[in-house]
């Protein structure tokens, strides 16, 4: 994975870039930003609507912020997502994800 500095770089070249937005919001969750890193994963969301694995990490870092009520919609939002793209491995880990939840 490239550094963050290098991804910023990128994301200047081109702002809209769904697997960048992506792959910043992962290293700030990496490194325990998680404020900063749903932020990212919005971002990647409003380009790339139908990733659910986008959706998957954001909840993650939802939970890693103790907000279980919003990491529960990014989960929901995720498997629609997912069932539109017609991506059963994603919309497995959501529903599995969700399920732990309950």
């Amino acid at each position: 994975m490239p550094s963050l500095v290098q991804l910023e770089k990128l994301l200047a070249a081109d702002p809209h870039d769904p697997f960048v937005l992506y792959a910043i919001a992962q290293e700030h969750a990496k490194v325990g930003a998680f404020e900063r890193a749903v932020e990212f994963y919005d971002r990647s969301i409003e380009v790339a609507p139908d990733d659910g694995y986008t959706y998957f990490h954001k909840a993650k870092a939802l939970g890693a912020m103790g907000r279980t009520d919003l990491q529960v919609n990014a989960l929901n939002a995720g498997i629609a997502a997912a069932k539109r793209a017609g991506d059963g491995k994603a919309l497995g880990e959501l529903q599995g994800a969700l399920d732990e939840l309950d």
